[in-house]
């Protein structure tokens, strides 16, 4: 796709971070306009896995994105986790895609059983109503049977579940370039233009 899109990017408290962060980064560097939600656990997490102290007020998120990246003010709108007046609650003006990256088996299962408790779990709830892209990037080894009958439930209402697993066959050097084999791929089921990895066949 040429034209920005708007992305409903969503972080909750499973291991994986830097999946989410570089996601981030990559879609506001591409022009696309990005409502980030997280969780408290989240910000736990990114603090253990990248001593990065992500703010708990939507605003100061914002502010803080928005120097990290140099975005211009309003590609990046940040939410609270109780903000229902936000965009994404309504399938009045949903987004054009949604990814929960990284995503807990707690926040796929609620999304699964069309819970919609808080607003990550509403926007996706909207987003398959919507009929509207919903990728879930679970990080999480070994899937029990719930989690199995959950993703398959979710994949028979649209759902892209695309587990953080790398691949080794663009020869990796660095942890970076692990990130960014499973960054690439969620990319390519937005739609969106990178140049992260070498595709299948063709060389850097």
């Amino acid at each position: 796709m040429n034209h920005p899109q708007t992305i409903t990017l969503a972080f909750t408290g499973a291991s994986g971070m830097p999946y989410g962060i570089r996601l981030l980064e990559v879609l506001l560097q591409q022009g696309q306009q990005v409502y980030l939600l997280y969780s408290k656990v989240a910000q736990v997490v990114a603090q253990q896995e990248m001593n990065l102290a992500l703010p708990s007020s939507a605003k100061e998120a914002e502010a803080f994105f928005n120097r990290r990246y140099q975005t211009p003010e309003g590609q990046l709108r940040v939410f609270g986790r109780e903000e229902w007046f936000a965009p994404v609650a309504s399938g009045s003006n949903p987004a054009d895609a949604m990814v929960i990256c990284p995503c807990t088996m707690g926040t796929l299962a609620a999304v699964a059983a069309g819970m919609s408790q808080n607003l990550i779990e509403r926007a996706a709830d909207v987003t398959l109503k919507e009929n509207r892209p919903l990728i879930i990037v679970p990080r999480e080894m070994p899937f029990s049977a719930i989690h199995l009958e959950n993703m398959l439930k979710l994949a028979r209402n649209g759902a892209v579940i695309l587990p953080a697993n790398p691949g080794f066959y663009h020869h990796p050097q660095t942890v970076q370039d692990l990130v960014d084999f499973v960054v690439a791929r969620i990319l390519d089921h937005l739609g969106v233009k990178h140049n992260l990895i070498a595709r299948w066949g063709e060389q850097n």
